[in-house]
């Protein structure tokens, strides 16, 4: 039987008071962290916060880090759920809006809790991947990779996974940047980034919309449609 890491939950809830109770203690370890950090995070504020005793926390988890990477997993695991819907809902549409609506919910996830967001980056940075974040992040990427496989004639970058994983680390970049430096108008971020992603891709930015896509060395395809008035 393989050795139960720190970060690992005691157990897993399974009736719905349980997980009423569960879903309490990660709640509460969000709100202190994002309105008094990573230092006032301790089980006890945490208890304290949920509602509960600090022996019903520990029924389900045995310190801070098992509830830290818990909120982590949780929150990887709706942004590669989120992902992936997203990319199939708007198969058949142009480059450039695809991109702008997955530019759209990344910048909404983090500008909604900034903060939680930038000390959940930080934690899953040190408390390191498990099985389960990797497998989040294998479908993020993965998603990204479909959508570019679905333009790839459009594209001057191979759709790899690479090329999949720079777009990533270019929009929560961007993103961050723009949060760190106080801005909070989601709308004047997504454009930048939209841009700067079409940009990687070798991409015009109207040809993203529909017209001639810039071929692999910079030629453009004839457009199949009727001109844009």
């Amino acid at each position: 039987m393989p050795r139960r890491r720190a970060s690992d939950p005691r157990k897993t809830p399974l009736q719905a008071r349980s997980r009423d109770t569960y879903d309490a203690v990660l709640e509460a370890t969000a709100r202190i962290l994002e309105t008094k950090g990573l230092e006032a995070a301790n089980t006890n504020a945490i208890a304290e916060r949920a509602g509960l005793s600090v022996g019903s926390l520990y029924q389900y988890f045995p310190g801070k880090t098992a509830i830290f990477a818990e909120l982590i997993r949780r929150n990887d695991a709706a942004t590669a759920e989120g992902l992936a819907a997203l990319v199939a809902a708007t198969a058949g549409q142009d480059l450039a809006s695809r991109l702008r609506a997955l530019v759209q919910a990344a910048v909404a996830q983090q500008f909604a809790r900034p903060r939680l967001a930038r000390i959940l980056d930080y934690l899953e940075a040190t408390l390191g991947a498990d099985e389960a974040l990797t497998a989040a992040d294998e479908r993020i990427v993965g998603s990204v990779e479909a959508l570019l496989h679905a333009h790839a004639g459009e594209l001057a970058r191979p759709p790899t996974t690479v090329v999949a994983r720079d777009m990533l680390w270019i929009a929560k970049g961007m993103i961050d940047g723009a949060s760190l430096a106080g801005e909070s108008d989601g709308a004047a971020v997504e454009p930048r980034v939209v841009r700067a992603l079409l940009g990687y891709l070798g991409v015009e930015e109207d040809a993203g919309r529909g017209g001639g896509a810039i071929r692999p060395g910079g030629r453009r395809r004839a457009r199949t449609g009727p001109p844009r008035p």
